[in-house]
């Protein structure tokens, strides 16, 4: 095969390597092997019919750019929660298309992780600032998101009286974002929430509200006073959320000040481009109160072995991995990346950036209101941020807008909305003046020069509190400074850049830079996800072509991209699922059985789909535990609505009685979710919809190549079977979905739709031999490990021919007593070899879930074999007498270069011996930042804002 194939750039092992490889497996050929783990009942018996070879490199690049130019690159001025912002070219060139930016994981392993967690630290300590509230988590995955996460929050605050006396209303003024209004219908209706809309100047609260939510500045533009309305609300014990434009709060009273119990919103104007609608970073800041209530992640600050500040992610008793379907929520991606560009964007703008940006779309929207009144044009808006409503009318307005290639907002057939912005100009405003003068047959007044001010705004409404006062907002303005900042971040931090990062269940492959160069584009973008469908031709082109890939793929009907997240995923297709049954006259079926081995975030998205979880066995060997499961199907047979399954599964074996599995669930009445987190070891050698299911997320951000990003992006489309077809999610604003959908599960109507060109890509270079082939290589490097290391580390599961499936289970459970070491302390030690740990003590306590995807060469595979054998070798001596039972390599690890380099050194083993335990070490040495920290003392002393800890 030549070397311009992507499948020979993709996969890492050479076809020298591979024989030597299943050598050591003990097999003569790759077909052999894939025999011996995938049952041949659920192997496919046709190629996906899809092309059998892929493109090149550059036929996609070339082609990437063909369907970019099928957008139209109008300016809009829709706004509704997405504007025009202008990215800084260095925050672009040295964050978003840098890789060890985007291919990093999310900071479990918080030691190697202290750049991320640094710039994540700088963004909530901007929400903080903004907002004028307490606490900020590092990022949610939408507005729409984040205002439905702080509702079921403000539920879950209830007080005992509230709970004893049903209150269960939640008020929403009517004047809030609509595909905000939506996303609340979807995830409030699985509690039992009612939702309330009305005007919040003249509502009465009943006694049966808990919560209240209202836009700031509203869906119209108007900037209200809330005052009174908080006042009132607590008053009659119901809490506060405002749905706050950030950089409105430059100019405006912050939440925090006039009484608001919750802030959520989106950063996307923090210079993040519109992308068709996504993804951004939303936030959610609330008080100090309520902080282990909180969704989400936190960073923050707590101190490591030699007492130095270091940061991690606070309070992690609250992930839903650990507390399952009782946890918080069920999100797990955040939006990392798109948080940590944000935070950069403060950073590099300080607060007088900050409010000259917010000035410039305040003032441009100021004049043009001046200049339509003068026109004859009624506002129905006083006091207003950057959105003025105009009453005129629409079709009108609309035609000539568009000859000017401008898009408006059209709230109906009599009032238009303008929303200017950070982009906004002299020209723009009066191209905008001119069509309204040509609609009412007037000639347009000109400007010549927008003064920028906000004393039109009343005083009890503007901002009079400091914002972004921390030293990190004032440092680094020039583009030397953050670039040189930005390169101190990176390298405290491992990523793909780096080394291989073997992390179980998460899939951490190469994403290719090819398929990441067109989210640069601007036909890409700077698309506004409620554009006329004609200027986004070449946007539906692509998700068309996708979801059909996608379906063949999977095997099954249909495919609805627009969840942001595996967990949105999740929780979708199991909202699907319910609709189904409700159509059925069956809503009362809502038991999910859920395998022991489960991801954390099945029991929690079931339980946010308002389903009654029921947990199965597993046996012996890991598989699920079919007696057990039988029997639970059949006492629960007449409310069943589903199982959760895995496959392969959490163990990382292909379970051979899945079609049973599937039958045992479908003859009692349920049906099958799939979890498509393991869906690498399938892709062309079986798939859900051939072995029986009838829905399944994808995660495009494992399987598919999307980068991780540090915690996020991700994207979590489901697939679903001809029968679910009618139920997938639609939209309020832009139509798309089921003919019967359920309301939406993200504010856009594609979700991130911008980083979809990634997986287009992948899929269109691999074609169908390609995709195969890379499954299979997946399986190849697993089981080479797996066989490298027999005798060293044995593999807790494995299938009944003694394979592993394309991850495996490292037994570490005899370490303690053994050698006096945990699991956590084997992960931190290999950070001094330059690794990052597998997945720790998940889903078996005091193991390492290893997968090394097919990305990685041999050469990789063997080194992290290596460090882990000579780690087995340092608790030996640690056995032996040799080492101390606690001043030792492996319990002291990780070894910071300060800790080498300082004139005294306090431990009995040597310098070399900790930093450089193996020759190849040397050649590519990663030094931690921090050494172990302690958590404790983080959560005991919880902070979550701060300076740069390097300015201290």
């Amino acid at each position: 095969m030549s070397q311009d194939k992507f499948i020979e750039r993709h996969v890492g092992p050479g076809e020298g390597d591979l024989a030597q490889m299943l050598s050591v497996i003990g097999t003569k050929s790759v077909d052999e092997l894939i025999a011996q783990v995938v049952p041949a009942a659920i192997r496919l018996k046709k190629p996906l019919a899809l092309p059998r070879e892929g493109m090149s490199e550059h036929e996609f690049a070339a082609r990437i750019r063909q369907i970019g130019r099928k957008n139209k690159l109008y300016r809009s001025l829709i706004g509704m929660g997405y504007y025009g912002t202008a990215t800084p070219a260095a925050i672009v060139r040295n964050v978003f298309e840098n890789p060890a930016w985007y291919t990093s994981y999310t900071p479990y392993q918080a030691e190697i992780s202290q750049g991320r967690l640094e710039a994540l630290l700088n963004f909530q300590t901007a929400v903080v600032s903004m907002t004028g509230m307490e606490v900020s988590n590092c990022s949610l995955l939408d507005e729409a998101t984040a205002a439905a996460e702080a509702m079921l929050m403000m539920f879950a605050l209830r007080s005992r009286d509230a709970v004893r006396e049903g209150r269960n209303v939640l008020f929403v003024d009517e004047n809030i974002f609509p595909q905000t209004l939506d996303l609340l219908l979807t995830r409030s209706e699985p509690f039992g929430i009612e939702i309330v809309t009305d005007d919040f100047s003249s509502y009465a609260f009943s006694g049966r509200e808990f919560g209240a939510i209202v836009q700031y500045p509203a869906a119209n533009g108007e900037v209200r006073d809330y005052d009174d309305f908080a006042a009132a609300a607590h008053s009659r014990g119901v809490l506060v959320t405002a749905a706050a434009d950030i950089l409105a709060l430059a100019l405006l009273v912050p939440p925090g000040e006039w009484g608001a119990d919750i802030v959520v919103g989106s950063t996307q104007r923090f210079g993040i481009p519109m992308g068709f609608g996504g993804p951004h970073a939303a936030y959610l800041a609330t008080k100090d109160a309520y902080k282990r209530h909180m969704p989400g992640r936190i960073i923050g600050v707590s101190v490591d072995r030699l007492g130095n500040k270091a940061l991690r992610m606070a309070l992690q008793m609250r992930e839903q991995h650990i507390k399952r379907e009782r946890a918080t929520s069920n999100i797990c991606t955040a939006q990392a990346l798109l948080a940590s560009m944000a935070g950069f964007f403060a950073v590099y703008h300080g607060a007088e950036g900050i409010r000259r940006i917010a000035l410039n779309a305040h003032s441009h929207a100021v004049a043009v209101a001046s200049a339509l009144e003068k026109l004859g044009y009624e506002l129905t808006t006083k006091n207003f941020f950057d959105t003025i409503e105009v009453v005129a009318d629409a079709e009108k307005i609309r035609v000539l807008a568009l000859e000017r290639q401008i898009n408006f907002y059209y709230a109906d057939e009599s009032r238009v909305r303008i929303a200017f912005d950070e982009l906004s100009s002299t020209d723009e405003a009066n191209a905008v003046i001119g069509i309204f003068a040509r609609a009412a047959g007037k000639k347009a007044p000109v400007l010549k020069k927008i003064d920028e001010r906000d004393d039109d705004l009343p005083a009890s409404l503007r901002r009079r509190t400091p914002y972004l006062t921390e030293s990190v907002f004032r440092k680094y303005r020039s583009e030397t400074d953050l670039m040189r900042y930005i390169k101190k971040l990176e390298h405290r931090d491992i990523s793909l850049a780096d080394s291989m990062i073997s992390l179980g269940s998460c899939t951490m492959k190469l994403n290719p830079a090819v398929t990441m160069m067109p989210l640069s584009l601007s036909e890409f973008a700077d698309i506004h996800p409620f554009v006329p469908a004609e200027q986004a031709e070449g946007y539906m082109e692509m998700i068309d072509e996708l979801s059909s890939d996608l379906a063949v793929i999977t095997g099954f009907s249909a495919v609805s991209l627009q969840p942001n997240s595996g967990a949105t995923g999740e929780y979708s297709g199991l909202m699907v699922i319910r609709a189904y049954y409700q159509s059925r006259g069956q809503g009362y079926r809502n038991v999910a059985l859920i395998p022991a081995s489960a991801h954390g975030t099945n029991p929690a998205s079931a339980a946010m789909a308002g389903m009654k979880t029921v947990t199965v066995a597993c046996d012996e060997r890991g598989n699920i535990d079919i007696d057990d499961l039988r029997a639970k199907a059949e006492q629960h047979a007449s409310e069943l609505c589903c199982i959760m399954v895995t496959y392969p599964s959490t163990h990382g074996v292909f379970e051979s009685r899945i079609r049973e599995i599937v039958d045992i669930v479908h003859d009692n009445g349920g049906q099958v979710y799939m979890d498509g987190a393991n869906m690498n070891a399938q892709v062309g050698l079986t798939n859900p919809g051939y072995i029986g299911a009838d829905v399944c997320h994808l995660n495009l951000h494992k399987t598919f190549a999307i980068p991780h990003g540090g915690g996020g992006p991700g994207v979590g489309p489901i697939c679903v079977a001809a029968h679910l077809a009618e139920f997938l999610p639609g939209h309020s604003v832009v139509r798309t979905g089921g003919a019967n959908g359920i309301t939406s599960v993200a504010a856009a109507p594609f979700g991130s739709a911008s980083i979809l060109p990634i997986t287009y890509g992948y899929i269109k270079m691999l074609g169908e031999s390609g995709l195969r082939r890379a499954t299979e290589m997946a399986i190849v490097n697993a089981n080479y490990m797996a066989s490298a290391l027999r005798g060293e580390y044995e593999v807790v599961y494995t299938g009944e021919t003694g394979r592993v499936g394309h991850e495996m289970i490292l037994d570490l459970r005899h370490f303690r007593k053994e050698f006096g070491v945990e699991c956590a302390d084997i992960a931190r030690r290999l950070m001094d070899y330059g690794f990052h740990a597998p997945t720790l003590s998940f889903p078996v306590h005091e193991t390492l879930m290893v997968e090394p995807t097919e990305s990685e060469p041999k050469a990789e595979l063997d080194r992290f074999m290596q460090a882990l054998v000579q780690i087995k070798r340092e608790c030996e001596e640690i056995r032996d007498g040799q080492a101390d039972a606690e001043d030792n390599v492996v319990k002291m690890a990780p070894h910071t270069a300060g800790e080498a380099c300082a004139d005294a050194w306090s431990h009995p083993y040597g310098r070399e011996k900790a930093v450089f335990p193996l020759r190849w070490v040397r050649e590519n040495k990663f030094f931690p930042y921090v050494t172990k920290i302690d958590g404790g003392y983080g959560d005991r002393n919880l902070c979550c804002t701060c300076g740069s800890l390097s300015e201290e």
